[in-house]
């Protein structure tokens, strides 16, 4: 809940509303009709404004960030070599930092006979919307036991440029071998190597065990005690690798996931003891969130907002439990006591989060097999707003000193301007230009280089789809 307080300029009252915001997930592709069982979305970091969307099979799409995109090409397809079903199949995509100069992106997939996960590079070629399947160089195998728990999601770290990889314990149930507290292998594990090397890939110098002598230390350890991890993500601004990892039989657990930390399983299932059988490591490090099964029973990692299109979610955790269809918003700022709000439940079984390149947030949807975003709607008072309406709201705060943030919505993709102008009506600062998709925004003003007085801002758009347009313009006081 946040509160729109409106200066009246030519009176002495002030009033004041209380504005609620509800969220619903919107098809934010309606056209695109041919995705098959959806596990990850991502983007390039290219610039190119495309999402690419890993199917379970061994195919990646990909296809242009617009409402009106009517078709997805195939960017990838080795379906001829991945094993999928269950829990396995292709489950993890990344791009390289320098992608857009060196085209090369790596891929988590299972394969079989024997059972194994494989770390590949692939690379594209000079059609960017198609890379080459024959470009395939396999980084680092590691066999499954059994089935399921496979992990699957890799990301490179926002600050080191290294590529990390979320693994699971093995699977079966309780984890037999207890592989995830064990050392000597790769299973349970967030791992970390440098694949920018001459060799396949380099041991960073910073993981915790690459000065042990033991040579059956695997040292592309980073942290271990994992069950399975499904969905982890980096928050670029805090750099905090935010992990969900799914239970056993009785909670879910949301973990900030450092260097060289041990977070408990087999030994504890969240919280709680799972196994203490033989347990005596000296710190095992706790979940940040927790949630029992009555609230759903398979978690889905998802990312903390930094986008514009909802701010009512900035800095929130955004995760989601795959059986229940719950979306839950955890707010966490590493000092205060964690909160945790319900958002929805969701159509689908939401099987993966993603942003875009605007740090926007999607839904990946199983059953049916949809890309969602958030649309908020804004209630002030008796009167709603929804998000089939173009408006803008006045700003906040107003008076200001020096910036206020100026919201917006676009009901349908549509061109988008908002003008800054002064009182005499000279034209200070465009802030907005350009094509937005629908959504709710919001832009901060700062005017530290204006004069003290009396600013417009004036916000024109026409949809791109149909034939609405619209004009307003509010009334803002910058005061020193």
């Amino acid at each position: 809940m946040r509160m729109k307080i409106l200066f009246v300029m030519l009176a002495t009252c002030v009033i004041v509303s209380t504005v609620k915001a509800q969220f619903t997930l919107q098809n934010a592709f309606p056209n695109i009709t041919s995705l098959s069982s959806p596990v990850f979305l991502t983007h390039s970091g290219d610039g190119t404004n495309r999402i690419f969307v890993v199917e379970q099979e061994g195919r990646i799409k990909v296809f242009p960030n617009s409402q009106t995109s009517a078709t997805a090409k195939t960017f990838l397809d080795i379906t001829d070599r991945v094993s999928n079903g269950g829990e396995m199949g292709l489950l993890g995509l990344a791009f390289h930092p320098n992608y857009d100069s060196n085209g090369y992106f790596y891929v988590n997939y299972t394969a079989n006979p024997p059972r194994r996960t494989i770390i590949a590079r692939f690379q594209v070629t000079s059609n960017p919307d198609s890379a080459d399947k024959n470009t395939e160089v396999q980084l680092l195998t590691f066999s499954q036991p059994y089935s399921n728990h496979n992990g699957g999601w890799i990301g490179f770290g926002p600050n080191d440029g290294f590529l990390y990889i979320a693994t699971g314990d093995g699977g079966s149930g309780g984890d037999p071998q207890n592989y995830a507290q064990r050392i000597n292998t790769l299973l349970g594990k967030i791992l970390c190597i440098d694949v920018d090397s001459d060799s396949l890939y380099d041991i960073p110098p910073t993981n915790p065990f690459i000065d042990s002598t033991n040579v059956q230390v695997r040292k592309e350890i980073y942290a271990w005690g994992l069950r399975n991890p499904w969905r982890s993500s980096f928050d670029a601004i805090t750099n905090r690798l935010w992990v969900g990892d799914v239970g056993q039989g009785a909670w879910e657990e949301v973990d900030i996931v450092e260097n060289g930390k041990n977070y408990g399983w087999r030994c504890y299932e969240g919280n709680h003891n799972y196994n203490t059988s033989g347990c005596n490591y000296p710190e095992y490090i706790y979940p940040v969130w927790e949630y029992d099964h009555g609230q759903g029973y398979s978690i889905t990692g998802g990312y903390v907002y930094r986008g514009s299109n909802v701010p009512e979610l900035l800095e929130k955790y955004i995760y989601a439990d795959y059986g229940s269809r719950r979306i839950w918003a955890l707010t966490y700022d590493g000092i205060n006591p964690p909160t945790n709000q319900l958002l929805l439940t969701a159509a689908s079984s939401p099987s993966s989060f993603g942003m875009d390149q605007f740090n926007e947030l999607y839904v990946v949807g199983f059953s049916p097999n949809r890309i969602y975003r958030f649309t908020p709607t804004v209630t002030t008072g008796e009167n709603e707003t929804g998000p089939n309406d173009f408006y803008i709201e006045q700003n906040y705060p107003n008076p200001f000193n020096p910036s206020t943030v100026i919201r917006y919505n676009i009901p349908e993709e549509s061109t988008v301007t908002i003008k800054i102008y002064d009182a005499l009506g000279k034209e200070v600062q465009v802030i907005v230009s350009g094509t937005s998709q629908k959504g709710f925004y919001q832009k901060v003003w700062d005017a530290t280089n204006c004069s003290s007085g009396v600013y417009y801002a004036k916000m024109s758009a026409a949809s791109l789809s149909s034939d609405k347009t619209f004009t307003n313009v509010i009334k803002m006081l910058y005061v020193k």
